[in-house]
């Protein structure tokens, strides 16, 4: 058996190193491309509360809330077991509005949880805004116009509240005034 050398030609001078230029731009070129690929793409909504955490303001919760208090209101703050006046602006972190209400009335443990947890650390007064992650808003599933785990982002105003006793009060003294008042045509 024999076997047939192939002569090789030597490499010309300076052609090794043109090779290493080349796969050297190709290399910074992918890398550019990558780089460009990823520009105007949303990070991840963990990886948002993760960066909007470490911003000057923002309070992290044990439960995962997050909120940043715009203004300080005064008195005493509502519990779960009030019905709260309240105007608020929600948003998808793209900036989407999906619900706006400057005055309505609502229980504390009527919405969800991260909505009712950062209306209790309000004040009378007082404006904050509130990330809600997804565990603490509408969940992996989609809710109308909110796609299944976006982080919630609520600016919050609380006119005021009122337990569900005095609520009621109040509606019985209304239903007997209108009572005692005469019926239009006597």
């Amino acid at each position: 058996m024999s076997t047939t050398a192939v002569p090789l030609r030597p490499i010309a001078k300076g052609s090794l190193t043109r090779l290493w230029i080349g796969v050297a731009i190709v290399a910074l070129a992918a890398g550019g491309l990558a780089w460009a690929g990823q520009q105007g793409v949303a990070p991840s909504p963990a990886a948002f509360l993760a960066q909007n955490a470490h911003e000057t303001g923002v309070v992290t919760t044990e439960s995962g809330l997050q909120y940043k208090v715009l203004e300080e209101g005064s008195g005493p703050s509502p519990t779960s077991s009030d019905v709260a006046l309240v105007g608020y602006k929600g948003a998808l972190l793209d900036g989407t509005v999906f619900d706006e209400n400057p005055q309505a009335p609502m229980p504390v443990d009527g919405v969800v949880p991260g909505f009712s947890e950062g209306v209790q650390k309000m004040k009378k007064g007082g404006k904050y805004r509130l990330w809600i992650p997804s565990e603490l808003g509408y969940g992996a599933e989609d809710n109308g116009p909110i796609p299944g785990g976006s982080v919630l982002v609520f600016d919050v105003t609380l006119h005021d509240f009122k337990s569900k006793a005095e609520l009621m009060q109040l509606q019985q003294q209304m239903m007997q005034q209108q009572g005692a008042a005469p019926q239009p045509g006597q």
